[in-house]
């Protein structure tokens, strides 16, 4: 976050073209792309992230064997994104313009051909990426969920990791109070359904490339009907290709995961074009982005599966960045493996 005049200014970049793939404010929103496995002989990898200054977690990659560079890793965006600094530096050969939809727009925006993106051990074939300003996306490239349909991504705020692998392996050492809820794709990005806001239903988007969790304005209006709508400020999101939106931030009484509960959460409200691409936005839904998901000790995204894990902090030593306070109903998970 930025402070200017007064204003906050958050990061939220995510990238999907208006057929294909855009990306929204700035609350970074970063993406996973890697090529598929195969399933019988690929083991789980993990890998070091660290994070960058909006809390997102970034890896290392190489790009046709040079590198490494910081890409963010981001679940809300369905494109990976390079920087147009890494792809002059590079050399990288143009693509031709592609539409990608940002904050508040849609723009032609001009992309490169990525070659032997390498993330650990797997290696993509080359991918027409999108080439944006680096001071917009704040690093070096984004990884997008255009190719994470068969993986599990298992993201560790307490050790800094991330564990790749495919949905056919399975999932071990997980506590007894782990929290499960399925959902569905759409577009390639995972939506849970069986979630509220202060009683209100709501489709969650898990997006580890934004940097606050977004609600759409379908939202707003149901908790205002409510009168669960609490005092707003304003904020200003950039997105990826450095247009704005204003946003009213406040804080939620309580936001229902399955079987969690994250208590007075913040959260920004604003219609930003990834809820019209996935025709959310005359619905409740929202953006969860990483300052809800930095309260767990580990969060699991199964594409395939379409199921996503919450496991609790594990200490009472809460960490300085889990501002809001997060609880179990203690029913059992509803949503069994």
């Amino acid at each position: 976050m930025r402070m200017g005049n007064g204003l906050a200014v958050f990061l939220v970049c995510a990238a999907f073209s208006a057929a294909a793939g855009a990306q929204p404010v700035r609350h970074h929103t970063g993406s996973l792309a890697v090529p598929l496995p195969d399933p019988y002989t690929e083991t789980a990898e993990t890998l070091a992230y660290l994070p960058d200054a909006a809390y997102r977690m970034t890896l290392a990659v190489n790009v046709d064997g040079q590198g490494p560079f910081r890409f963010v890793v981001d679940t809300g965006a369905e494109r990976t994104v390079v920087s147009s600094e890494l792809a002059l530096a590079l050399g990288l050969v143009p693509g031709g313009d592609v539409t990608l939809a940002s904050v508040s727009s849609v723009s032609r925006v001009p992309s490169v051909l990525l070659p032997g993106l390498e993330v650990g051990r797997r290696t993509m074939p080359t991918i027409r990426a999108p080439a944006l300003a680096q001071r917009n996306i704040g690093a070096q490239g984004m990884l997008g969920v255009d190719s994470l349909q068969s993986q599990r991504v298992v993201f560790d705020f307490r050790n800094r990791e991330i564990t790749l692998s495919t949905s056919l392996l399975e999932e071990q050492n997980w506590p007894a109070d782990t929290i499960v809820v399925t959902g569905r794709t759409l577009l390639g990005r995972l939506i849970l359904t069986d979630a509220r806001i202060d009683g209100q239903r709501v489709r969650v988007i898990v997006d580890t490339g934004s940097q606050v969790t977004i609600a759409n304005s379908a939202l707003r209006r149901r908790l205002i009907e409510r009168g669960r709508l609490g005092e707003t400020r304003m904020l200003e999101l950039r997105g990826v290709i450095g247009d704005t939106a204003m946003a009213e931030y406040t804080r939620a009484g309580r936001i229902q995961i399955g079987d969690v509960h994250l208590d007075d959460m913040p959260i920004a409200f604003a219609d930003v074009e990834l809820f019209n691409l996935l025709g959310l936005d005359d619905r409740p839904a929202i953006l969860l982005g990483m300052d809800a998901l930095r309260m767990f000790d580990r969060v699991s995204i199964d594409f395939a599966r379409r199921r996503v894990r919450l496991l609790p902090p594990r200490s009472s030593l809460v960490p300085e960045t889990r501002v809001a306070s997060i609880s179990n109903s203690g029913r059992g998970n509803r949503f069994g493996s």
